[in-house]
């Protein structure tokens, strides 16, 4: 008897705080619009080795990692699949310039966000707004 297991995609979304603001890529890939740079965790890889290769590959920058904010699993947040995504939040430091799947990128505010958002990015971007505010309700984890 065969068994066909589906199982959700892990991937990792990086929050990159610089210069009053967070970096976002637009996407040069379906869906097309305007993200946090992230991407899927390789086989054999931790979650903080996976966000810092996909920061350095879509942004080009060299990131550390503050904090592991929240992890997003809705399956609908993807509208390719099923993912679940740990956000971490990252301090970066230089000239970020858009590389890999990401045909541009921008430093931006919560007053000057780009449009359209993909994936549940303008939830997590909102909640990451708030939690900066002091809003208790977004829990974080520290790395140490």
């Amino acid at each position: 008897m065969s068994h066909n297991f589906k199982n959700p995609l892990l991937t990792v979304d990086i929050i990159i705080e610089m210069n009053d603001g967070i970096v976002l890529i637009e996407r040069l890939n379906p869906p097309y619009g305007w993200a946090l740079p992230g991407g899927f965790v390789d086989y054999g890889e931790t979650l903080e080795a996976s966000a810092r290769r996909e920061a350095r590959e879509e942004t080009s920058l060299v990131v550390t990692l503050e904090e592991q904010f929240q992890t997003y699993s809705d399956p609908t947040r993807d509208p390719r699949h099923h993912s679940v995504s740990t956000i971490f939040i990252a301090k970066a430091v230089g000239s970020p310039k858009a590389a890999d799947d990401a045909k541009n990128l921008g430093i931006f505010t919560r007053s000057n966000l780009p449009h359209p958002i993909v994936f549940d990015h303008n939830r997590i971007i909102n909640d990451y707004f708030r939690y900066k505010n002091g809003d208790p309700k977004n829990r974080i984890f520290p790395l140490s």
